[in-house]
């Protein structure tokens, strides 16, 4: 399997944790951001959106992170990251697709303020809104993982990677963070896991 890529986006770490739970071994190609690539005919002819991560599995090429964690969880992780039920593998999509509809804005903003913008040309209020909204947001999840250890409930599946990536900023951001104590517990659990380690819990850059 090779993944196309470079390791500091959020979107190429999903696909590269959910892998490592997967069990394999993938070769990683710099793609992207300061690597470039992806404006080039051979990715645009895989891609044609531009941009990171795909995948590549034995010829089958999939992009978009949240597809691609998907595909590696239904194919070789059905029954545990890819729930067999149908109503306990919707738990898991829906906060696949909160990830992307709701909490991916404002933390893109808290973000990329903070870690990619110089502080000179910082928008502070708008960084601070971004941390508040996303405090409420997250206020959300709070709510919904009392009582449960995961987000699908009390296993770890899928639909814990693309929100599990954004918690680990969320905790790593100079902000002021609400007190949030099921989310705090649901991050904890998810830092003992030597994947979420090797992949997220990174130097942000």
């Amino acid at each position: 399997m090779k993944i196309w890529g470079r390791a500091n986006s959020i979107n190429v770490q999903k696909v590269l944790w959910a892998a490592d739970e997967c069990g394999l071994k993938a070769e990683r190609e710099d793609v992207g951001g300061p690597f470039g690539g992806n404006d080039q005919k051979w990715y645009l002819d895989m891609n044609p959106n531009g941009v990171v991560p795909t995948i590549d599995d034995g010829g089958r090429i999939v992009w978009e992170s949240n597809s691609a964690v998907r595909y590696l969880a239904a194919k070789y992780a059905a029954g545990s990251l890819w729930p067999n039920d149908p109503g306990a593998r919707s738990e898991a999509d829906r906060w696949m697709d909160w990830q992307l509809s709701t909490i991916s804005e404002p933390m893109r903003i808290a973000f990329w303020g903070l870690v990619r913008t110089p502080p000179e040309k910082r928008d502070m209020a708008a960084i601070r809104k971004a941390a508040e909204d996303a405090g409420r947001l997250f206020g959300r999840l709070d709510g919904w993982l009392a009582g449960k250890r995961y987000v699908a409930g009390q296993h770890f599946t899928m639909g814990d990677i693309p929100v599990g990536c954004f918690v680990y900023r969320w905790y790593a951001l100079d902000i002021e963070r609400p007190s949030l104590p099921n989310v705090k517990a649901w991050y904890e659990r998810l830092a003992t896991r030597p994947a979420y380690a090797r992949h997220v819990m990174v130097k942000m850059t």
